[in-house]
Parts: structure tokens; C-alpha cells; sequence
């Protein structure tokens, strides 16, 4: 059986394209901004769109990594954990986004060949120095896309209201 895995499908992908209480989800926030401000930070010290894409990107790869292998590769130190906006124009916008929402479907095929035992099931964390089960690293995913979709919030919001500011 996998109830729980099933639901926690549901989950990720009502914060991407549903309907969630919170009442946005990441669909509707991209597609609120202009592919041209992606990649444009609103303040110095928040990230850009396109930086939130990527890393969210690069920690569902190693969600997917470590369900598959046992292990993990990277850490939060690693360079690829926040590219900066000149490499990331340099992947080009509908790059980054196509393997945004790759991740999410690989991610989502993976954890339907498990089932709810699974997630009792341990792996090695690169990051934290030690095992755990994998219901800690798939709802950690969950969390972290909650977490950057509310930063995604105030950044596009920002952009806006600088946008029009200009105009």
C-alpha cells in the first residue's frame, strides 16, 4: 500500500498547479511575472526568481538521487546550491523552468513505485552527516517548496511594484 506516498504526491502537486488553502501555488506565481525579471534580484539580499527556480530544482534532483541510490551528493555548501543570475541567463529561463517542473514529474514517478514502508526505510544525508528515513528528506521537499514559495511571494511582488513604478 501507499497511502501515505499517494498523498504526499498529492501535496507537492497542489502546491504547484491545485488549488491549497494558502491560496497560491507556484503556477500562479510565475506566471504573474515577466520571463524579462527573472532574473533581476528586487533587493540586494533577496534572490532572484530564477535563482529560487534553480535551487529548488537542484534539491528535488537530489530528493530524487538519494531515493534511488541510498546517498546523496550534495551539500548546502556546494556551488550549484545558488547559481548567480549570470549563469542562470546563461541556461536561459525556459531551460530552468522545463527542468523545474522535469524534476517535479521524476520526483513524482519515483515515489510511485514505493510504497508507505519505504518511507520508514533509511539513506545516507550528505548534508546532515547521517542516516534518516526517507519520510524525512520527501516531506523536507514539501517544506522547502512551501518555504521558497512564500519568498517567491514577496519577490514577485517587489518586481511588480518596481516594474510599475518605472513605467
Amino acid at each position: 500500500m501507499n497511502h501515505i506516498i499517494q498523498h504526499t504526491i498529492r501535496q507537492l502537486q497542489e502546491v504547484q498547479t491545485g488549488k491549497p488553502w494558502i491560496g497560491s501555488t507556484y503556477s500562479r506565481k510565475l506566471n504573474e511575472i515577466d520571463a524579462a525579471l527573472v532574473f533581476t534580484r528586487p533587493l540586494k539580499n533577496l534572490h532572484s526568481v530564477a535563482e529560487i527556480i534553480s535551487h529548488l530544482t537542484l534539491w528535488r534532483n537530489e530528493c530524487i538521487l538519494k531515493i534511488k541510490t541510498g546517498e546523496g551528493s550534495k551539500t548546502d555548501d556546494c556551488k550549484e546550491n545558488w547559481l548567480d543570475n549570470d549563469e542562470l541567463k546563461a541556461i536561459g529561463w525556459d531551460t530552468l523552468k522545463f527542468n523545474y517542473d522535469n524534476s517535479l514529474t521524476q520526483l513524482i514517478d519515483v515515489l510511485k513505485q514505493k510504497d508507505d514502508q519505504f518511507l520508514s526505510e533509511k539513506y545516507y544525508d550528505t548534508d546532515f552527516k547521517g542516516y534518516y528515513e526517507y519520510h524525512f528528506v520527501i516531506n523536507g521537499m514539501l517544506h522547502h517548496d512551501l518555504y521558497h514559495l512564500g519568498q517567491l511571494g514577496l519577490i514577485i511582488k517587489y518586481l511588480k511594484e518596481d516594474h510599475n513604478d518605472e513605467q
